[in-house]
């Protein structure tokens, strides 16, 4: 049984970045459907893909690549299972001084950090990605 699945995810996504890999398949689940949408939607993943094999739905995802290497350099889990972190629209801060983002999960779904900073909302840090 996972525990976590997000950090699970993150952990594919760093995994398959750091060996040059085109594509990383996982189990689908809508809050990683979700989150890889805003990462596609950034520029981090080239495509999105959920397909079924056998009785259980898959997520395929494309990596991005530019001519210094993999988009993705880190993603870090901030909110975990046993520790859960949330903030208020005026604490959310730049990531890496804008050059990263930040994934929310606020009262009116997962947005990133610029996004809930303009709708002023609050949420659950989800992760970080630069």
């Amino acid at each position: 049984m996972m525990t976590d699945p997000i950090s699970d995810m993150l952990t594919r996504l760093r995994n398959g970045a750091t060996v040059h890999a085109k594509t990383v398949t996982m189990p689908m689940s809508k809050m990683k459907f979700a989150i890889a949408k805003l990462l596609q939607g950034e520029g981090y993943l080239s495509q999105v893909e959920s397909y079924n094999e056998g009785a259980h739905p898959m997520l395929r995802l494309g990596l991005a690549y530019d001519e210094h290497g993999p988009r993705i350099s880190a993603l870090k889990r901030v909110s975990k299972p046993g520790l859960r972190v949330y903030v208020k629209a005026e604490e959310l801060k730049p990531v890496r001084s804008g050059f990263g983002l930040a994934i929310l999960s606020t009262p009116n779904g997962l947005m990133t950090s610029s996004e809930a900073r303009k709708r002023r909302l609050g949420g659950e840090l989800i992760c970080e990605v630069y």
